[in-house]
């Protein structure tokens, strides 16, 4: 053995590192996964890059930027995408190929192309709504109603967030004192993960009872919302039997989340108001319907009025030519006579006031204020009979001091069965 022909390592390595310069001498561009990414406090950046197929990693490099280097491409690709370099994105980097006798084969990066890092993402967005499109899911959600007093509000966002904080106090603290319901679910709002972190969310919420679903987001980089152009997400969102109003992102941004929900706004404001306007287009209705009885009453006392004035006129004319004919009589007979006038005017004024306090007494808003309330239906027009509900409507319920909106669990009918038989 002692006569066997080897080689220094050192020397094989040389040998490598020779290799590698003469096949790879000039610099190339590679595109890859940062894996995982490291500046350090000597200036340099150290990264690993990967491939991945089928879930699996294929390819593996280390790779490092110099510090001479790494604060101008780190500049230039955030200026340009809106984004820091880190962690789980795919960029395109031209490398020059190294082989250390100490660390093996590295690669060292010269440029960076943020173009094709915003545009993988953006070939992803397309494919993703051509095949979402083909599928039928754009439209689903758009076939669903959201009620005309959305009450009960799940709030998918993070609790830290400033949007949901402005969007809260906005809705909560409106001047008509609406009341509404909101659960918070929380959920990851960017990043790899966030598509997950929603879907369990709305996963959640489905089955709950829940009149609308709000998925909030404030404003990012361009790459911090990627997230809510993901295609799993975006049929869950189109899928849920409840219906989805986003408010992500800025004014500029339309995501596919976006697309494919019942509706999108822009701000916390605005998705506030948008229930908030849902409340006063309710009460709007009312206040009509209101003023509509109010001027029935009206009308019906201005046509009292001359009616009244004249059998008063007739009493006072009658009174008077009695008056004249016993003014003759003895003073006892006066006396009888003028307490019977008095009488007789006592009561005629009696029955007037009787019939405005019942006139009164039917104005509406008095009968709000007794306990009772006014019944509207799915149309909107007032109940008068149990004949035109049924059990699932949604009903609307005005009182002397706000309303509200309940759905039918039974509905029973006194003209079928005094003893209230289910009838529906």
């Amino acid at each position: 053995m002692g006569d066997r022909n080897y080689m220094e390592l050192l020397e094989l390595q040389t040998r490598i590192k020779e290799s590698i310069a003469s096949a790879f001498p000039g610099r190339y561009w590679v595109k890859g996964e940062i894996a995982s990414f490291s500046p350090r406090s000597n200036g340099h950046c150290y990264l690993s890059l990967t491939q991945s197929r089928g879930g699996r990693s294929i390819a593996e490099a280390r790779a490092m930027i110099w510090s001479w280097k790494y604060p101008q491409l780190k500049n230039f690709f955030e200026s340009s995408t809106g984004e820091p370099l880190r962690t789980g994105i795919t960029v395109l980097v031209q490398v020059q190929v190294n082989f250390s006798e100490l660390y093996g084969v590295s690669l060292f990066i010269e440029n960076i192309d943020p173009a094709f890092t915003l545009g993988e993402k953006a070939l992803e967005r397309k494919k993703a709504i051509e095949k979402l499109t083909a599928e039928g899911y754009m439209e689903m959600q758009k076939e669903l109603a959201l009620p005309d007093l959305p009450y009960r509000l799940a709030v998918i966002t993070s609790k830290t967030a400033a949007g949901y904080q402005d969007f809260r106090n906005h809705l909560l603290n409106n001047p008509e004192g609406y009341a509404f319901h909101l659960d918070l679910y929380e959920a990851l709002m960017q990043g790899e993960q966030a598509p997950a972190s929603i879907m369990e969310a709305l996963e959640e919420v489905a089955e709950k009872g829940y009149d609308a679903v709000l998925i909030l987001r404030g404003g990012g980089s361009e790459l911090d919302l990627a997230c809510f152009d993901d295609y799993n997400l975006a049929v869950a969102i189109a899928t849920l039997p409840v219906p989805v109003i986003t408010a992500i992102g800025h004014d500029k941004d339309v995501h596919i989340a976006d697309m494919v929900a019942h509706a999108s706004v822009k701000t916390p404001t605005a998705l506030a108001d948008l229930f908030l306007e849902a409340y006063e287009a309710q009460d709007a209705i009312l206040d009509r319907l209101a003023q509509r009885v109010s001027s029935a009453i009206q009308r019906r006392l201005g046509s009292l009025e001359m009616p009244l004035q004249r059998c008063i006129a007739r009493i006072s004319r009658g009174l008077l030519q009695k008056y004249a004919d016993v003014a003759r009589l003895k003073d006892n007979a006066v006396h009888r006579l003028q307490f019977a006038a008095q009488a007789r005017v006592s009561a005629e004024v009696s029955r007037v006031a009787l019939k405005e306090a019942l006139i009164t007494a039917s104005d509406p808003r008095k009968i709000l204020g007794l306990g009772y309330v006014l019944v509207t239906g799915k149309d909107n027009k007032v109940l008068k009979t149990v004949d035109k509900v049924t059990v699932g409507d949604r009903i609307g319920v005005r009182f002397n001091d706000g309303s509200l909106t309940a759905r039918v669990d039974e509905v029973y009918s006194d003209r079928i069965d005094n003893n209230q038989v289910k009838t529906a």
